[in-house]
C-alpha cells in the first residue's frame, strides 16, 4: 500500500498527502481550475485566480453576483483588494483582477472550501471561502499579516456586482434600473433588492413581480466608506485591474442606491504593527426578507458563529467522504474514489448543477437521476428523494420533462426516447441496494402538461415506472427497433428521428436491459408481497418483449463486425462500414455486451476486435470514428461540432466509463485498467498539464481525440455525469463490490499488479470490512471468500444487519 507524499506533482500544483485537497502553486493554470461549493441551497464557483460567482437555489434563474463565461480571461468575480495607503500601491488577494506578480501564491481547493494564500509587498493574506451547508450564504475569512519590520497602513476593499435573478443579465442597462441598495448598521451591511423577477406573478404574468429575496454583503470591522455604484468604484471607462478608487484611495462620486449600476464595496482601513496579524470577516448571501438578511449578516460578523458553521460544514461533508472508503496500491484511484468523484457528483452536479463550462441550474430528468446513484452507498435517502422528485416531473402517459427549472417549474416536455427509462433503471438499483420494496407503493403525483388544466393524477412509484416502460414499448418501428424521437442519450443526434421514423440501436440495447431487470424486480416484489400476484404476467410479457427486441436488433442492425448506431428519418444508416464518416459508435457496442444482446460468441469477439481497432485511442475510448467534417441536418448538431470534439469523435467521458464497465463485466482486467488510466484526470494531467489543461482532480465531460490539433485537451469539467458513473464503476466493477438482489456480490476486476485492496462499506444495516489479496496458489481467474471466519460457497455476501462483518477475499492471478 502506498503512503506518504502524494505523487503526480506538476508545475502547477499537487494533491495533499491524503488526496483530499489540491494545492495550486501558481495562478496561471492552463484553464481556470475551480471549486464548486454547494449543498443544495446556496453555492459558489471559485477559480484559482479568485474569480467566480454565487447563486441561491438556481445558478441560472437566481444568480446573486454577476459573471460572464470567459475561460480565457476569467476576470469576472467577487474580489478583495489590498492598498498600501502610504505608497499608493495596490493588488488583489487573489491573482485576479490586478494580476500583480506575487511574492508567493497558493490556492487550496478542498471539500466545501477554498483558501487563497498570497503575499505581496510584505503583506501576507489568507482568504478562506466556504459555504455553510445549512445557511444561504458564503463566508470570507481574511487573515492579514504584516511580515515586515515596520508598521503598515493599508486598506482592504471588497467588490462584487449584483445580479439578483436571471443570468446572464447581458441587457444590463435594462436590469440595473430595477436594483436598489441600502446601507445598514453604520456602514457594515449593504442590502440589495430587485423590483423585477423572471418568475411569473400570481396572475401568471411574466416580468411583473419583485425578486423574492434580499441579498447582502457585510463586513465585521468598521468601514471607512461604502459604495454601491460601479462608476464610483471603477471611474468612468475604468477597469477592475486599475479601478479609480484604488488609484485615488477613495470612491469617486456618490451612490444613489437606485439609479446606478449596482455593486457592493467596503473600504476598511487597517494599521498593522510589525509582525502583527489581524482577522476579519465578510459574508455574501440572500434571505427571504430584509429582517432575515440583517439577522444573518450580523450573526456572521461573529467569529464564534463562523467557527461553529465551519465545524458543522466539515461534519456534513465528512459524512459523505468517510462512507465507503478504499485503500489500494494506486493513489490516484484512492483520491478519486474516496473524495473527488463523490464531491464532484454531489456539489457540482446534484446540488450546484453548474460550473464554469456550463452554467446551469435546471434538473435534467436523465442527468440527475443517474447522478443520484452516487448516494446509494453513502446516503440512501438522497437517491429516494431524487426518485420522488423526478417521478413528480413525469406525465400520466409515461413521458417526462427533459429538463425543468426549480423555482419556476418551467421545462421542456421530452421527446427523447431514453429519458423516461432512467426512472425504472434507478429504482431497480435503489432496491438492489436497500431491499426496500415499500418504495414501489409510495405515491407521487404526475405532472400536468403546460397549458392543460384539471386535477392532478397520482400513482405509486411502481405505476410511474411501468408507465415509462409501457410508453417505450409503443415507440417501436415496423421492423422492431425503438424509434429515436427527438434524440436518445446522445442529444447531438437531434435530427435523426424528429420525423418519427429514425431508429436507435442503442435504445434497443438499453430497453432490453430495462425489460429483463424489471421482470426480475417484479417477480421478487410479488414474492415479497410488495406487488399483486397478477404482476407476474407483466414480467413474462417484458421478457418476451426483450427477446423480441434482441432478435430484431441482431437481425436488422448487425453490420458484419459491429452494430449500427441508428437510422435517420430517411433511412440513412449511421455507424456502418458503408458510412463515409461516423462508421462505428461506442455505445452501440458496449451496451450490446453489457445487456447480453449479442447473439453469438463470434459476434462478441468481432465487437471487441472492432473496439480495439477503431475506438480505443491513446486518450481513451472515442464516442465515434471517424469524426464528421460536414454538418448534416439528417443527423443533428453532433455533426456540427468541430471534428474530434465532444460527441463528434472525441472521448466523451460518460460513455468511456461505460466501456470500462463493459470490460470489467467481461473480466478483461488489463483492458479495463488501461481505459481507467487513460480517462483518469489525475494521470492525464500529470503526463502533460499544458496539453490536458483542465483540473486534475475532477472528471472532464470530454477530451479531444486523435486528429484534433489539440489531442488530449480536456474540457467541460465538474458539470458532467461521468463523475457519478466513474464512482459507481470504480467501486462496483473494478473493486467488484456490487449490490445485487440477494446481497453484496464480490466479483473484482482488479489490475494484475494490485496485490492488496481494503474497503469499508455499509450495506442494508450491516458494516463490511473487506480485504482482497492475491494468492498465487489459486487457479487463474478464481477466488475464495471467507465471511466472518467461515468460508463462503459463492460470491454473494449474506445480509447481516447490525453486524460488523469481516470479509477476506483471496484472488488467483488474472486470467490472460
Amino acid at each position: 500500500m502506498s503512503t506518504g507524499q502524494f505523487p503526480f506533482k506538476t508545475a502547477y500544483g499537487h494533491f495533499s498527502d491524503d488526496g483530499a485537497s489540491y494545492l495550486i502553486q501558481r495562478p496561471d493554470t492552463p484553464r481556470p481550475w475551480i471549486n464548486v461549493m454547494s449543498s443544495g441551497t446556496y453555492g459558489v464557483a471559485l477559480s484559482q485566480s479568485g474569480s467566480g460567482y454565487s447563486w441561491l437555489h438556481n445558478a441560472s434563474m437566481n444568480r446573486i453576483t454577476r459573471w460572464n463565461q470567459d475561460l480565457i480571461r476569467d476576470d469576472w468575480g467577487r474580489f478583495l483588494y489590498v492598498r498600501d495607503d502610504e505608497s499608493g500601491k495596490y493588488w488583489s488577494v487573489g491573482w485576479q483582477p490586478v494580476q500583480m506578480k506575487p511574492e508567493s501564491y497558493e490556492v487550496i481547493h478542498g471539500v466545501g472550501y477554498t483558501i487563497i494564500n498570497s503575499q505581496y509587498e510584505g503583506i501576507q493574506a489568507q482568504w478562506l471561502v466556504f459555504v455553510p451547508h445549512d445557511e444561504p450564504l458564503e463566508v470570507w475569512r481574511l487573515r492579514i499579516k504584516n511580515t515586515t519590520r515596520r508598521p503598515r497602513k493599508i486598506s482592504l476593499w471588497s467588490y462584487l456586482e449584483w445580479n439578483l435573478g436571471e443570468s446572464p443579465d447581458s441587457h444590463r442597462e435594462f436590469h440595473r434600473t430595477f436594483i436598489e441598495t441600502s446601507v445598514q448598521d453604520k456602514n457594515n451591511i449593504i442590502l440589495a433588492k430587485k423590483r423585477l423577477s423572471p418568475l411569473k406573478n400570481a396572475k401568471g404574468q411574466s416580468w411583473n413581480r419583485n425578486w423574492d429575496h434580499v441579498a447582502w454583503h457585510a463586513v465585521s470591522l468598521p468601514a471607512k466608506a461604502v459604495s454601491c455604484d460601479k462608476q464610483a468604484f471603477l471611474g468612468n471607462y475604468g477597469s477592475l485591474r486599475a479601478p479609480a478608487c484604488l488609484e485615488k484611495g477613495a470612491y469617486v462620486g456618490t451612490t444613489t442606491h437606485k439609479w446606478d449600476d449596482s455593486i457592493a464595496s467596503f473600504q476598511v482601513p487597517l494599521t498593522l504593527k510589525a509582525g502583527e496579524e489581524r482577522s476579519l470577516l465578510w459574508s455574501v448571501g440572500a434571505a427571504d426578507s430584509q429582517s432575515q438578511a440583517l439577522v444573518k449578516a450580523r450573526r456572521f460578523m461573529d467569529f464564534s458563529q463562523v467557527d461553529s458553521a465551519w465545524g458543522r460544514t466539515e461534519s456534513f461533508w465528512d459524512k459523505y467522504m468517510t462512507s465507503f472508503t478504499v485503500k489500494t496500491p494506486d493513489r490516484s484511484f484512492d483520491a478519486l474514489t474516496n473524495t473527488w468523484l463523490k464531491y464532484q457528483a454531489l456539489s457540482g452536479r446534484l446540488w450546484g448543477r453548474t460550473a464554469y463550462y456550463q452554467t446551469g441550474g435546471a434538473y435534467g430528468f436523465r442527468d440527475q437521476l443517474q447522478d443520484s446513484q452516487v448516494f446509494l452507498p453513502l446516503d440512501l435517502e438522497g437517491t429516494r428523494k431524487q426518485i420522488h422528485l423526478h417521478a413528480a416531473h413525469q406525465f400520466s402517459d409515461g413521458t417526462v420533462y427533459h429538463w425543468w427549472h426549480p423555482l419556476s417549474e418551467e421545462g421542456h416536455p421530452s421527446g427523447y426516447s431514453d429519458d423516461l427509462l432512467w426512472l425504472p433503471f434507478v429504482i431497480s438499483n435503489y432496491i438492489k441496494e436497500t431491499a426496500h420494496w415499500g418504495l414501489l407503493n409510495e405515491t407521487v403525483p404526475f405532472a400536468v402538461r403546460p397549458g392543460v388544466s384539471g386535477r392532478k393524477e397520482s400513482g405509486t412509484i411502481h405505476d410511474h415506472a411501468v408507465r415509462a416502460i409501457e410508453k417505450s414499448l409503443t415507440r417501436i418501428s415496423p421492423r422492431g427497433l425503438p424509434l429515436m424521437g427527438e434524440a436518445d442519450w446522445n442529444d447531438g443526434l437531434s435530427g435523426a428521428g424528429r420525423g418519427g421514423k429514425g431508429e436507435s440501436v442503442w435504445m434497443a440495447h438499453f430497453l432490453v436491459g430495462i425489460l429483463n431487470d424489471w421482470a426480475d424486480l417484479t417477480e421478487r416484489a410479488v414474492a415479497a408481497n410488495a406487488l399483486l400476484g397478477t404482476e407476474k404476467k407483466r414480467a413474462v410479457r417484458y421478457r418476451r418483449s426483450a427477446d423480441k427486441l434482441k432478435a430484431a436488433v441482431n437481425r436488422t442492425a448487425w453490420d458484419g463486425a459491429w452494430f449500427w448506431r441508428a437510422t435517420t428519418d430517411d433511412g440513412t444508416v449511421l455507424g456502418s462500414k458503408k458510412s463515409i464518416e461516423g462508421k462505428i459508435f461506442l455505445n452501440a457496442q458496449t451496451w450490446a455486451l453489457l445487456n447480453g444482446v449479442v447473439s453469438t460468441p463470434a459476434r462478441k469477439k468481432a465487437i471487441l476486435n472492432s473496439l480495439e481497432k477503431h475506438l480505443y485511442s491513446s486518450h481513451g475510448p472515442l464516442l465515434l470514428t471517424p469524426a464528421y467534417t460536414t454538418p448534416d441536418e439528417r443527423i443533428g448538431y453532433l455533426s456540427r461540432y468541430s471534428p474530434t470534439t465532444r460527441e463528434n469523435g472525441g472521448v466523451y467521458t460518460h460513455a468511456a466509463v461505460w466501456a470500462l464497465q463493459m470490460e470489467c463485466a467481461l473480466g478483461r482486467a488489463e483492458k479495463a485498467w488501461d481505459i481507467y488510466e487513460k480517462i483518469c484526470p489525475i494521470l492525464a494531467s500529470a503526463k502533460n498539464p499544458d496539453r490536458y489543461r483542465a483540473e486534475p482532480y475532477v472528471t472532464p465531460g470530454n477530451v479531444d481525440g486523435p486528429g484534433s490539433p489539440t489531442p488530449g485537451r480536456a474540457g467541460w469539467t465538474w458539470y458532467t455525469g461521468s463523475a457519478a458513473w466513474l464512482y459507481r464503476v470504480s467501486t462496483e466493477w473494478i473493486l467488484g463490490i456490487r449490490p445485487v438482489w440477494d446481497g453484496l456480490l464480490i466479483r473484482p476486476c482488479l489490475p494484475p499488479h494490485w496485490k492488496k485492496v481494503e474497503a469499508a462499506r455499509n450495506f442494508r444495516g450491516g458494516a463490511y470490512r473487506i480485504v482482497m489479496e492475491r494468492d498465487a496458489s489459486l487457479p487463474a481467474g478464481t477466488q475464495k471468500i471467507t465471511f466472518n471466519n467461515r468460508e463462503l460457497s459463492g460470491d454473494v455476501l449474506p445480509v447481516s444487519p447490525g453486524m460488523q462483518n469481516t470479509v477476506q477475499v483471496r484472488l488467483g492471478p488474472v486470467r490472460r
